[in-house]
């Protein structure tokens, strides 16, 4: 006897079904390329600016700008942009099915995972409609959203416990960062089999580094999240760009300051490198 899918089944083989075609591997491929010139542009600006070399420090949106100013920034922002969509629609795809843990018993640690799965969809997604805009010309600099929106959570009931809580969330997922880069836990998305030494090398080195400089990232961000709820403070919250700026502010050698953003720059290779190797389904 055949059995009836529910409304939510039918969504999930609606979207596995245009998940599994290889139009959507080569979007989102091409998602973690995009992903991973973003974030080198960032690091590239904010070690320059470490080094007294120029630059200056920035976030994701800024990294858009700056590709925009480039000759033929219009047409390379294009296909960023369409790396970015691809790159959110992934992340949906794995917030609701989950594919690289599939047959696996759901738990909170796997809702954890849903749950950043979707956050960083929509954030993806809002960096997209940032790069859209910049196309356009219309403008994109979306610099005082995190702190717009801080203090639109501050002015609800329990605004304050929420704002805190949002900030030990990030705490802890820089922490996991943090874990992931020590234990090189990364390495089980690679299709090792197709790499040579040499790239499964560099490879687990760069994601160590630069996994490990979104975990310090993280922790900063969330530590200002923690700073803006107990003053009850939305000017407390700091962005990417701020934090690296904040960083370079302080009273160390510069080869120590430039750790954050030489550590982005490696990340950034290492999306681009997982743009080829990453596993995608049971590619």
């Amino acid at each position: 006897m055949k059995r009836d899918n529910s409304p939510t089944d039918s969504i999930k083989d609606s979207i596995g079904q245009a998940a599994s075609h290889p139009w959507f591997e080569r979007l989102a491929r091409l998602g973690y390329a995009s992903k991973g010139l973003v974030y080198f542009i960032v690091g590239f600006l904010a070690a320059q600016a470490a080094f007294s070399m120029g630059g200056r420090t920035t976030d994701t949106s800024g990294a858009l700008s700056e590709i925009v100013n480039q000759p033929f920034g219009k047409f390379l922002l294009f296909l960023v942009t369409i790396g970015i969509i691809g790159y959110a629609l992934w992340r949906i795809v794995q917030t609701i099915l989950d594919p690289e843990h599939q047959g696996q018993k759901m738990d909170a640690k796997r809702i954890a995972q849903r749950i950043g799965y979707a956050l960083s969809a929509f954030g993806y997604a809002g960096l997209a409609l940032t790069a859209v805009k910049l196309i356009m010309g219309s403008g994109g600099s979306n610099s005082d959203s995190t702190e717009d929106l801080t203090a639109q959570i501050l002015a609800q009931p329990f605004g304050q416990w929420l704002v805190g809580l949002a900030g030990s969330m990030v705490i802890g997922v820089g922490f996991s960062y943090l874990y992931e880069a020590y234990k090189a836990k990364f390495r089980r998305h690679f299709k090792l089999d197709e790499m040579s030494p040499t790239e499964e090398k560099w490879a687990t080195r760069l994601g160590r580094f630069g996994i490990a400089a979104r975990g310090i990232v993280f922790v900063i961000i969330g530590f200002f999240l923690i700073q803006a709820a107990r003053l009850s403070d939305a000017s407390q919250t700091k962005g990417l760009g701020e934090v690296l700026a904040i960083v370079a502010q302080q009273p160390f050698s510069p080869v120590i300051l430039a750790l954050v953003p030489l550590g982005l720059i490696a990340y950034g290779i290492y999306s681009v490198i997982e743009a080829r190797y990453r596993r995608i389904f049971h590619s």
